[in-house]
């Protein structure tokens, strides 16, 4: 199982990132991202931490290790900025906090994310077809979410971005060790959002894609 969205103490998460990382290794993770919720207020305190704990453990784990952030409500006018800030501080991993059915993200959101150099639109909600082929054309994945809440969108995510060429992905957004999944259960995630065998065979290519671009 790769993934690369997942939330640890450092935002609102339950473990510090050495459990997190010993907890997913334990039920056979290859690859994974600490991503907690970043805003102007704390990405500069945040990112490089989680940049430090990952450079100290990766020697010791057979684990694929990627330093990330969420940027998480924040105005859309700032999110281009703040994405150039998480990579200057070494976040290989950036996602944006789409516009989720459950949360009052502000609209926009999505829009100003895939203009920006992002890798992820989390859990993007009712995701326009204008939306998703941006997606497409930048390259930026869509998100299906195993998240409750975030993931009754994950069909709509799934149709539109299948329509209009988008790669997707799917990730846990873990906050507990409760929240972490093995790819079996990715699997049943994907197949309930309406992919074909094929086609949940693309969403792990593409989880693969990523690790191997940002470790090359």
């Amino acid at each position: 199982m790769i993934d690369l969205h997942i939330h640890s103490v450092f935002s609102d998460g339950e473990l510090i990132p050495a459990e997190i990382i010993r907890r997913a290794e334990a039920i056979g993770y290859r690859a994974l991202a600490i991503t907690d919720h970043v805003d102007p207020s704390n990405i500069d305190f945040i990112v490089p931490r989680i940049v430090k704990v990952m450079e100290k453990i990766q020697p010791f784990t057979a684990l694929t290790l990627l330093p990330g952030a969420e940027l998480t409500h924040v105005c859309p006018e700032i999110i281009p900025d703040l994405v150039k800030q998480a990579r200057m501080l070494g976040a290989k991993i950036v996602i944006v906090h789409g516009e989720t059915l459950v949360e009052p993200v502000k609209e926009g959101t999505n829009m100003a994310a895939l203009q920006s150099d992002i890798d992820i639109l989390a859990h993007p909600g009712l995701i326009t077809e204008q939306e998703a082929a941006l997606a497409a054309e930048r390259n930026i994945y869509l998100e299906i979410t195993s998240r409750r809440g975030h993931s009754l969108s994950n069909g709509h995510v799934a149709r539109i971005a299948l329509d209009k060429g988008a790669k997707l992905v799917i990730n846990t957004d873990s906050h507990s060790p409760m929240d972490l999944i093995s790819k079996e259960f990715a699997i049943k995630v994907l197949k309930g959002a309406g992919l074909t065998e094929k086609e949940i065979h693309k969403v792990f290519q593409n989880m693969e894609e990523i690790v191997r671009r940002k470790v090359s």
